[in-house]
């Protein structure tokens, strides 16, 4: 068994959409990046990549790469995926955290571990996606952009 840990964030911003675990929210703002800026995916992506000892998600999508601007975010993830498979690995469960003071998203979070169960090929229970505000502190509370965490487990093919 391997276990891995993920983090990512990003400021909000007007004139794109918000996109968490490969599901559009509606919401006034978006999030500022060079891919989607899904920041669920992308905290996944780190803890993946890291509970394999493969680096990061920078060494693998740079953003500075036209390759990876605008990308949906699930495409990643389905390439680390086969990374793992590469190694002779495979997702036996995943956990997350999203930190936001807005939107809600309770309503959104069946379908964000749908479709993650779906681009790491387990089911649906192996996906557990959480949210929490900061009750106003931080950059999360005063609304000025979302963060996540993720914790994964590893195995053997």
């Amino acid at each position: 068994m391997r276990i891995g840990q993920g983090y990512d964030a990003h400021r909000f911003t007007e004139g794109r959409r918000l996109v968490l675990g490969g599901v559009e929210i509606p919401h006034k703002l978006g999030m500022a990046a060079h891919s989607d800026g899904d920041v669920l995916i992308h905290a996944l992506c780190d803890a993946l990549l890291g509970a394999a000892a493969l680096g990061d998600i920078g060494k693998h999508f740079p953003d500075n790469s036209d390759d990876f601007k605008d990308i949906d975010s699930r495409i990643l993830l389905r390439r680390v995926v086969e990374l793992l498979r590469e190694q002779g690995l495979k997702v036996a469960n995943i956990d997350s955290t999203i930190v936001a003071q807005q939107p809600k998203l309770a309503p959104h979070i069946a379908t964000m571990c749908q479709r993650l169960a779906d681009d790491l090929q387990v089911t649906v229970a192996d996906v557990n996606v959480k949210a929490t505000t900061t009750e106003g502190m931080g950059f999360a509370g005063r609304g000025e952009g979302i963060a996540c965490y993720a914790v994964v487990l590893l195995v053997s093919l």
